[in-house]
């Protein structure tokens, strides 16, 4: 077939968006190259940054030379696919204590769901009693639960990441748990956990889940889920076994939200 420049950029820049480092290495090359296309050092960097956190080693090298990390708002080719860009549900805040109005919002309020099939008992019952003291939905805990360890309480990743939520030592640092091993306190740390990405990102389902998966200055980073093919896939994976439950009650009183979020939301038009 002929050569096309601009068809094979516009192919690159899809499968960017659902996180293939080779198409954001190689995409990034034809931009910072000026091969076919128009350069855009810019962006380049950007699709550079994206592939190098994914382990291009190459993405990293020329990173590097271009002068580290990238400055401004990401390429449209780093943003999500349409397909994964659902008109968010109306987020309901949790009030401060003591707040008036009308009651704290509540996990209760998303609609009942089945555990997932391969939940053991035990586990199933323990999530369905202790969620509700972090304000979480069971049905969420569990999706969690079943796409980061698949109930296997020695679960190991290569990065270190441990037990039924898969926490890492310094999140169990940073939400008190001193025993990775222990079930309880690994599935209490990853509530804990989870509930402050929901007050971080206002009930932003999508969101949360991306900062549990790759953390929540990638989320920052990137202006919404980043585009790495595993987080991409983790978050679909869970917002399915949640039937597309995209916004979740957050406590308003457990963290100030993101200061990103600002520059996300769209600016209300005014009144006449």
């Amino acid at each position: 077939m002929p050569r096309d420049p601009a068809a094979a950029a516009a192919l690159y820049c899809r499968a960017s968006r659902y996180g293939d480092a080779e198409s954001q290495y190689s995409l990034a090359w034809m931009l910072s190259h000026d091969r076919g296309i128009a350069r855009n050092d810019a962006e380049a960097a950007h699709l550079f940054a994206a592939a190098a956190e994914q382990g291009i080693a190459q993405a990293e090298r020329m990173l590097a030379a271009m002068g580290g990390t990238p400055m401004g708002e990401p390429p449209p080719c780093l943003r999500p696919p349409e397909a994964d860009v659902l008109p968010p549900k109306p987020v309901i805040a949790a009030q401060k204590p003591g707040a008036k109005g009308s009651a704290p919002a509540r996990s209760q309020d998303w609609p009942a769901m089945p555990p997932p099939a391969q939940a053991p008992a035990a586990i199933v019952d323990f999530v369905q009693q202790v969620a509700p003291e972090y304000r979480l939905a069971p049905a969420l805990v569990l999706a969690v639960m079943a796409t980061e360890s698949n109930f296997d309480p020695a679960a190991l990743s290569p990065k270190n990441a441990q037990g039924l939520m898969q926490l890492m030592p310094d999140t169990a640092r940073r939400f008190k748990v001193s025993r990775l091993t222990d079930p309880t306190q690994n599935i209490r740390g990853g509530m804990a956990y989870l509930r402050w990405l929901l007050a971080y990102f206002e009930g932003d389902v999508a969101l949360a889940l991306a900062g549990y998966n790759a953390g929540e200055r990638a989320v920052e980073r990137y202006r919404g889920v980043p585009p790495y093919a595993e987080t991409r896939a983790y978050v679909r994976r869970i917002l399915t076994a949640v039937h597309g439950q995209r916004s979740h009650p957050f406590d308003a009183a457990v963290t100030p939200p993101s200061p990103m979020l600002d520059f996300w939301r769209p600016v209300a038009p005014k009144r006449p």
